[in-house]
């Protein structure tokens, strides 16, 4: 019989092997009509916390781009943080954009429809393009 695997066990993959503090790093540059929030890391539960709080940050600002070009990895946890941002940003009348060019994490957002609610574009030019679109006619 199988036995659970423990985020500790060595067979439970690169997270345990590793043993090192997960790290998500944020980058916030402020652009003219806009804001890129570039997270860099697995965006998973371990670090949903940091790129939530990063996202709320932004809350005031009317159009959010998010680069997700150096996320690796999302679970649950980081699209959930994504619409959570999301819903402030509308409630401020703003919007977002979020530019992937991974194809494993772009599948991810049409699997799970995310791309019907905010435009979901390769790079971060056509992303920017993008954002406010909505406003334009």
């Amino acid at each position: 019989m199988k036995q659970p695997m423990s985020v500790y066990d060595p067979r439970a993959g690169q997270r345990a092997r590793d043993k090192e503090p997960l790290v998500l790093e944020i980058t916030v540059e402020h652009h003219d009509g806009y804001v890129l929030c570039r997270p860099a890391g697995e965006l998973d539960a371990y670090t949903v916390a940091q790129f939530r709080e990063a996202l709320t940050a932004l809350g005031e600002e009317k159009y959010v781009l998010v680069d997700l070009s150096d996320v690796p990895f999302m679970d649950s946890a980081g699209l959930g943080a994504l619409i959570g941002g999301i819903r402030r940003a509308r409630e401020n009348d703003g919007d977002v954009a979020v530019a992937c060019n991974r194809p494993a994490l772009t599948r991810l957002l049409h699997t799970t429809g995310f791309d019907r609610i905010v435009p979901v574009r390769e790079s971060v030019e056509e992303a920017v393009l993008a954002l406010g679109e909505d406003d334009a006619g």
